[in-house]
């Protein structure tokens, strides 16, 4: 939900200063009742918002789910000419861009859509959606190198909010394990960094949830449209904030 007079000003009407006005003047209406509330809310993909009796337009809103190999750089292009994201997705008609990044050596759950405002609010620190990685490190790291993580571990640019961590396999010949982490932030390669700190270095991550949306059964290098179910999902974790 946004607020009226943004939502005018988005699909052009006018500026909002001059959008508040005519919202002032009972000049707009939502699903054919006039709104004069300047506070008034309304989706605009649902609502139907008119203004002097003429329906407004709207970009249309694209959310996708994909599932990014290895090896490929969480980018619509590339000057180097390298793979890009963009290269799975040229059946796509309306341009999307990436919702925060995957590394070039990480693979696995990546959103990408044209609303703007959304994807801001799934990447803002203050939202602190979760993002689940299984990460498979070198050799086993014991219950209390895994504890140092849960409970939140020193990185050169400060300390890491506690994390969500779990066996998920392990090598009976102590050489990998697989390990379930779960964050809040999305500082730079931080997953990386934080088995790095406790000595068992990764050598493969995959990201399988995002704010409450799973890979589920999607092949490597395809992607879907999200349902509306769980772009309604994304929304509501992008609205919450932890109380302090």
């Amino acid at each position: 939900m946004e607020r009226l007079q943004k939502i005018l000003a988005n699909a052009g009407v006018a500026s909002r200063r001059k959008c508040e006005e005519l919202i002032a003047e009972g000049k707009v209406t939502v699903n054919d009742k006039v709104v004069k509330e300047l506070g008034a809310k309304a989706d605009p993909y649902v609502d139907v918002i008119a203004v002097n009796g003429k329906k407004i337009r709207t970009e249309s809103k694209v959310y996708l789910l994909f599932n990014k190999p290895k090896g490929v750089i969480t980018s619509m292009s590339d000057e180097k000419g390298r793979s890009v994201v963009a290269d799975y997705l040229k059946d796509v008609k309306q341009r999307v861009y990436p919702v925060g990044r995957l590394d070039y050596d990480s693979e696995g759950l990546l959103l990408l859509t044209n609303d703007g405002d959304l994807a801001h609010k799934l990447t803002h620190p203050k939202h602190h959606v979760p993002k689940t990685y299984l990460a498979t490190v070198e050799r086993v790291p014991h219950g209390d190198a895994l504890e140092k993580l849960a409970k939140g571990i020193k990185l050169e640019d400060g300390m890491t909010a506690p994390a969500e961590v779990e066996y998920h396999d392990a090598d009976p010949d102590n050489k990998q394990a697989t390990i379930s982490i779960t964050i809040h932030e999305g500082r730079n390669r931080q997953v990386r960094r934080m088995f790095e700190a406790i000595h068992h270095p990764v050598v493969r991550l995959k990201r399988i949830a995002f704010g409450g949306i799973t890979l589920d059964r999607l092949q490597r290098g395809k992607y879907r449209p999200l349902t509306r179910e769980e772009i309604m999902k994304l929304r509501e974790a992008a609205e919450s904030i932890p109380a302090e």
